[in-house]
């Protein structure tokens, strides 16, 4: 694994003096089964320890998965995903492993000089631009999410995710090998649109322990996000 070099460290290693504003959303698509993936993996973990204004997201996808053995967390729902932000570029490959920071910034998810600095752009668009307010916390039924008004309009998504997970692997590249990740995606649901105006939303509560929500425009842009 390539290590991280001095610039993209100290860059992964800043601190959020804006901590009222919301994080920058890094998506990982990856598999169990995927030899390439680990690095990526580990870095995710990196980017998650030392950055408090980023909120990373481990997303398995399913097109790894065999008949002789299926990544236990892959959801269709990665698949989906993933293959809408290809679409946005004209695009009909997917791969893994890929991150995209903030819904507009795709790279191979293991290149630490690129999750740096898309990471270090992203921050400077949110401080640029206009913020949706989004709050989340316990509802009647699970979870209440509340979103304020703004200019544009989205789709807002809600993530059930294990902050941890060690797996042993039993098929694919990585047979035998036990890995490590972090915010590993449970369940993706889609809470309902947002038109620029105040609204409530509720939802059971997802799968896993933790849950994000992510307000997310027809480019692919993240217009809010929030962790519960």
């Amino acid at each position: 694994m390539r290590r991280l070099g001095c610039l993209a460290l100290c860059a992964l290693a800043m601190g959020s003096a804006l901590g009222a504003q919301r994080p920058v959303v890094v998506e990982l698509f990856t598999s169990l089964a995927c030899s390439d993936c680990p690095p990526a993996d580990a870095l995710l973990e990196r980017v998650r320890a030392q950055r408090s204004d980023v909120l990373a997201l481990d997303l398995h996808v399913t097109y790894w998965n065999n008949s002789s053995w299926t990544d236990p967390y892959s959801l269709p729902g990665a698949d989906e995903l993933q293959n809408e932000y290809a679409a946005l570029r004209h695009e009909s490959q997917v791969y893994t492993p890929e991150a995209v920071v903030d819904g507009q910034q795709p790279f191979v998810g293991s290149d630490s000089r690129a999750m740096a600095a898309a990471i270090e752009q992203a921050r400077a668009r949110i401080a640029a631009g206009a913020a949706v307010p989004m709050t989340v916390r316990d509802g009647p039924g699970g979870v209440r999410v509340l979103i304020g008004s703004g200019r544009g309009a989205g789709t807002a998504w809600l993530f059930g995710y294990d902050p941890t997970r060690t797996t042993a692997v039993h098929g694919g590249e990585n047979t035998g090998a036990t890995i490590s990740e972090v915010n590993v995606v449970r369940s993706i649901t889609r809470l309902g649109d947002w038109r620029g105006q105040r609204i409530e939303l509720d939802a059971r509560a997802p799968a896993g322990t933790r849950f994000a929500v992510v307000l997310q425009s027809v480019d692919g842009a993240i217009l809010a996000a929030a962790a519960g």
